[in-house]
C-alpha cells in the first residue's frame, strides 16, 4: 500500500504543461549594461509588458528567460550583449506579483558590499557581510534605512549561499535586492529555479569599487505594497525546509527517538572515552546522532519528498505548501530520513579510507574519536537507515517497505563497488586507466544514491514499474556528470572540505581526468605524468599535473561530457509524465550540475550536490 493524499486533497493538473528542455546556452559573456538611462527605461518597460503576458504558474525557466529576452531585444533591434540585463528586467517582472505577496516583514533586502567607498569605510564584516555603520558617505544607507523603516531584513553580502541558508532556515520568504549581473547570473541557477520570489536592479559596472545603480528603481522596489497575487507561482521552498528541517533537533528526535538516553555529545570527551556517571553504551548513539545532524545539504532527502510530492498532485509547491508538506506523513519523512543517514554512513567511512581532515568544516569523524570508532558510527548509521523503513511497514505496507529496502540495498552494495574498485586502483601499482573504467567507477559510487532517492519517492507514491528504468537512468547520467564536474572542481580549489586543488591526483584516486589524460599524452609523458602520483604532494607537484593536463586538453575534454551526460538525462526527464516530475527533474539538472563561473572566481562545494545549502540551526 503506498502513501498517497485523497483525491480532495490533490492539486489540479496544469493546464500549461512544462516546454521541453532546448539545448543549453552559454550567456556568461552577454553582460553588457545598457549604456543611458533611457535606453534601460524601454527595455524595462518591454519587459514588462512581455511577463504580463507570461504564465505565472510555474517558475521560469533559464531557457525560457533567454529565449523571451532574446525576443525583446530583436524587436527592439537591440545588440545581443544586453541579454543579460534583459534577462534580469524580465524575471523582476515576472516575479512582482509574487514579491508583493509577501509581508516586507518577510522579506530579505540584499546589497552588495561594493556600494561602499572603497576607501575609508568605517564598516567592518561578520560571519554574513558588510555591518553598515550608517555614516552617509554611500548609498548603503540610505537605501538600508529606507528597507528597515518598511520592515525588511537587510543583508549587505554577495553571493547566492548566504541567501539561500536563510530562506531554508525559514527567516525570510522573498528577495530583493542589487547585484552585479555576474552574481545575478548564478543568483538564476540557486534561487530562481526553485521559485523565490525574487526581484533584482543590476549594477551599472561590474569592477567591485565605487559603483552605481539606477537609484529609483531600488527605490520603487523597496516600496513595493502588500498584495495577493492572482496566481500562485510554484516553488520548491516548502519541500527544501522540509528536507532541512528533519535534521532539526526536535524534529530528528521525534522521527527517530533515541534508544539511549543521552543527547548531549558535550558529556563526551576528546578520548572517545564518557564522562564518570553516563552509560558507556550511549557514546555511540551520541556521536553517531551528532554527525547526522551536522551540516549538508540534504539533497537526498529533497529529492525523495519532491518526487512524492510530484506524483501526488504537486500541493507541496502550491500555495499552502507549507501546512500540506508539515502533515506528509512521517512514514514518508522516515523513508526520505533513510537515504540520508545511508549517505552520512558513506561519508564517516570515505573520509577514513581517504583519510580526509575535514568535513562541513569540522574535524571527520576518525580524526576526532578515532578510526575504530568511526567505523563504527558508519555501521551504527547504516543500521539505523534500514530501521527507518524497515519499523514503518504497516503503515508504508508490506510490500512497499520490502521494495524500498531492497533498492537501499541494492544502492549500498553498488556503491560500495565503487567504493572498491576505486580503492583497488588507488593502492595497485599500475596506473593506467581508461576513461570508460573512470565512468563505470562513477556510475557505481554516485548514481545509486540519487536512484534510491528517485526511488523511494516513486515506491511511497504508487505503483512504480514504468518508471524503474527511466529513474535508473536519470540517475546514472545525474550521477557520472556531477562525478567529472566534482573532478573539475577540484582543480578549482574547493574550500569547503578539501584543502588543496588537485587532490584527487595526488591522493591516487582514480579520476576521468586522469584517464583521459593518459589517452591523450604520448608515452614519454604518460609516464612523467603517473611519476607525479609517488611524490610527495607539493605546489610544484600539482604544477606539473596540471601543466600535463592542459596539454592533453583534459579539461575541455571533461567539460564536454559532462554536456554529453547532462543532455542524456534532459532526454530522460522530456519523456517523463506527469508534467510536475518532469519540472523536477529539469531542476535537478539545473541545480545539480550548477557549476562555478570562472567571471568572478566563485567555488562551490562540490562533494555532494548543490540543491540545497548547508543550513545551521538558530
Amino acid at each position: 500500500m503506498a502513501i498517497a493524499p485523497s483525491d480532495q486533497q490533490r492539486a489540479p493538473e496544469d493546464t500549461v504543461s512544462t516546454p521541453k528542455k532546448s539545448r543549453r546556452r552559454n550567456t556568461s559573456h552577454l553582460k553588457v549594461v545598457p549604456e543611458t538611462l533611457a535606453l534601460r527605461e524601454q527595455v524595462r518597460a518591454r519587459a514588462i509588458q512581455v511577463a504580463a503576458r507570461l504564465d505565472k504558474s510555474r517558475p521560469l525557466g533559464k531557457d525560457e528567460m533567454e529565449e523571451t529576452g532574446r525576443g525583446i531585444l530583436a524587436e527592439m533591434g537591440l545588440a545581443e550583449g544586453y541579454l543579460g540585463w534583459t534577462m534580469v528586467a524580465l524575471v523582476s517582472a515576472f516575479w512582482r506579483d509574487q514579491v508583493a505577496a509577501v509581508p516586507p516583514s518577510r522579506r530579505l533586502f540584499l546589497l552588495p558590499h561594493c556600494l561602499k567607498h572603497a576607501e575609508g569605510c568605517p564598516a567592518d564584516y561578520d560571519e554574513f557581510g558588510l555591518e553598515c555603520k550608517k555614516c552617509g558617505a554611500c548609498s548603503i544607507a540610505d537605501f538600508r534605512s529606507a528597507a528597515e523603516e518598511m520592515g525588511y531584513k537587510v543583508l549587505v553580502a554577495e553571493g547566492s549561499p548566504i541567501v539561500l541558508k536563510i530562506i531554508v532556515s525559514g527567516y525570510v520568504d522573498a528577495i530583493v535586492g542589487v547585484a552585479c549581473l555576474n552574481v545575478l547570473e548564478k543568483a538564476i541557477d540557486k534561487i530562481l529555479l526553485a521559485g523565490i520570489p525574487c526581484m533584482a536592479v543590476p549594477l551599472l559596472s561590474s569592477d567591485c569599487r565605487n559603483t552605481s545603480v539606477d537609484e529609483d528603481w531600488v527605490a520603487d522596489m523597496i516600496r513595493i505594497q502588500q498584495a495577493a497575487p492572482q496566481v500562485q507561482t510554484r516553488t520548491y521552498v516548502h519541500l527544501m525546509r522540509a528536507a532541512a528541517g528533519m535534521f532539526q533537533r526536535d524534529q530528528l528526535e521525534r522521527l527517530a527517538p533515541r534508544t539511549r538516553g543521552t543527547s548531549n555529545l558535550a558529556e563526551l570527551n576528546g578520548q572517545g572515552l564518557l564522562s564518570l556517571g553516563l552509560d558507556p553504551v550511549a557514546g555511540t548513539e551520541a556521536i553517531a546522532y551528532d554527525f547526522l545532524a551536522k551540516g549538508g545539504k540534504h539533497s537526498r532527502p529533497f529529492i525523495t519528498l519532491a518526487v512524492y510530492d510530484a506524483l501526488t498532485g504537486g500541493n507541496g509547491t502550491l500555495a499552502g505548501g507549507a501546512e500540506y508538506v508539515a502533515a506528509l506523513p512521517e512514514a514518508v519523512k522516515r523513508a526520505a530520513l533513510s537515504i540520508e543517514t545511508f549517505h552520512k554512513a558513506s561519508l564517516v567511512h570515505d573520509d577514513i579510507e581517504d583519510d580526509d581532515g575535514f568535513r562541513y568544516g569540522d574535524q571527520t569523524v576518525h580524526r576526532r574519536w578515532g578510526i575504530s570508532t568511526a567505523i563504527n558510527i558508519g555501521d551504527y548509521l547504516i543500521g539505523l537507515g534500514y530501521r527507518l523503513v524497515s519499523r514503518e511497514a504497516a503503515q508504508l505496507g508490506p510490500g512497499a517497505a520490502a521494495d524500498i529496502l531492497d533498492r537501499l540495498a541494492d544502492a549500498h552494495m553498488k556503491l560500495c563497488e565503487g567504493q572498491g574498485a576505486e580503492l583497488l586502483w588507488r593502492d595497485a601499482g599500475n596506473k593506467r586507466l581508461k576513461a570508460i573504467d573512470a565512468l563505470k567507477i562513477y556510475a557505481l559510487k554516485t548514481a545509486p544514491a540519487f536512484e534510491a532517492a528517485l526511488y523511494a519517492g516513486v515506491r511511497l507514491a504508487g505503483p512504480v514499474e514504468k518508471y524503474v528504468e527511466p529513474m535508473a537512468q536519470f540517475a546514472r547520467h545525474l550521477g557520472v556528470a556531477f562525478q567529472i564536474l566534482n573532478d573539475l572542481n577540484d582543480w578549482q580549489q574547493d574550500g569547503h572540505n578539501k584543502l588543496a586543488a588537485g587532490s584527487d591526483v595526488l591522493g591516487g584516486r582514480p579520476t576521468v581526468l586522469w584517464a583521459l589524460a593518459l589517452e591523450s599524452l604520448g608515452e614519454e609523458e604518460r609516464r612523467a605524468l603517473e611519476a607525479l602520483v609517488a611524490e610527495e604532494p607539493s605546489e610544484s607537484t600539482l604544477k606539473r599535473v596540471r601543466t600535463l593536463y592542459e596539454t592533453a586538453g583534459v579539461f575541455e575534454k571533461a567539460s564536454r561530457l559532462v554536456e554529453k551526460y547532462r543532455e542524456r538525462a534532459e532526454a530522460v526527464a522530456d519523456e517523463i509524465e506527469p508534467d510536475e516530475l518532469r519540472r523536477l527533474l529539469y531542476y535537478l539538472i539545473d541545480t545539480v550540475l550548477d557549476r562555478p563561473t570562472a567571471e568572478t572566481g566563485a567555488t562551490v562545494d562540490q562533494s555532494e550536490p548543490s540543491i540545497l545549502p548547508v543550513v545551521s540551526r538558530p
